[in-house]
């Protein structure tokens, strides 16, 4: 089982800023196949896992003066399913140019326009107190630091605001555990590597998963990170988890 990672560590990077950029031209490299891969190699259970995500945030969706950030917004199809329930405004931001120009392609011809802006979700330009909610689903464990990512979410919610972390865990079950590492290991890196044109992408994901803490130790970082009310849900017999929490009414 993981230990309190301090945040994602690509290998051959040996600082937080070249994880950092490591994770951007990965992600940059792989959007053209972003989409199909997620769906193909989940077997289409990542759009289980996605809705679940948007429900957990439904007591602030259905206010018409909500403000809501989907960060590490990727090719967009979280931002989309926030928009067609949310009362107010939902925004998108990612890392990625590539990976943001893909959203902004599915967002033609949408009713509902779309904001999207390129950010680090680690410095975020926004003010302090001004969402009601923010929703990440498969990148927090992308990010080089995940106290100092936590605060930042923690600094731009507003009090009570919501926060849903939506990320691959570790199965309880040795039967899942072990199935899904050998799944994980091996074909995973073939296909994703086959189809993306970008092996290292698809071994780096499996290592991340390996690495990043887990459920329990996760919602413990978000308790002392400045949220309260903090839980879990474990998905598909602990392969992903739903983390939901508020922001406390004081830091």
């Amino acid at each position: 089982m993981p230990g309190m990672a301090a945040g994602t560590t690509p290998r051959g990077t040996t600082s937080e800023r070249e994880a950092a950029q490591w994770v951007q031209q990965m992600f940059s490299n792989i959007a053209p196949r972003y989409d199909l891969l997620n769906h193909l190699l989940s077997f289409n259970i990542d759009r289980l896992w996605r809705r679940a995500l948007v429900r957990s945030l439904a007591p602030v969706l259905g206010r018409p003066d909500a403000r809501v950030l989907d960060l590490c917004c990727g090719t967009g199809d979280v931002l989309f399913d926030l928009q067609r329930v949310a009362g107010g405004l939902v925004m998108g931001a990612a890392v990625s140019p590539p990976m943001l120009l893909a959203a902004q392609k599915k967002a033609r011809g949408r009713e509902t326009g779309s904001i999207l802006f390129e950010s680090d979700a680690m410095s975020l330009p926004l003010s302090e107190e001004s969402l009601d909610a923010i929703a990440i689903d498969f990148g927090f464990r992308n990010l080089p630091n995940y106290v100092n990512a936590l605060a930042e979410f923690a600094r731009v919610l507003k009090p009570s605001g919501m926060l849903a972390i939506l990320e691959f865990s570790h199965p309880p079950s040795w039967f899942i555990r072990t199935a899904y590492g050998i799944y994980s290991h091996t074909l995973l890196p073939a296909i994703g590597g086959l189809l993306s044109h970008s092996r290292e992408a698809y071994t780096y994901l499996p290592d991340s998963i390996a690495k990043f803490p887990a459920a329990k130790e996760l919602k413990s970082m978000m308790s002392n990170a400045g949220f309260e009310h903090a839980s879990f849900r474990l998905l598909t017999g602990g392969i992903a988890a739903l983390h939901v929490a508020q922001r406390r009414l004081l830091l």
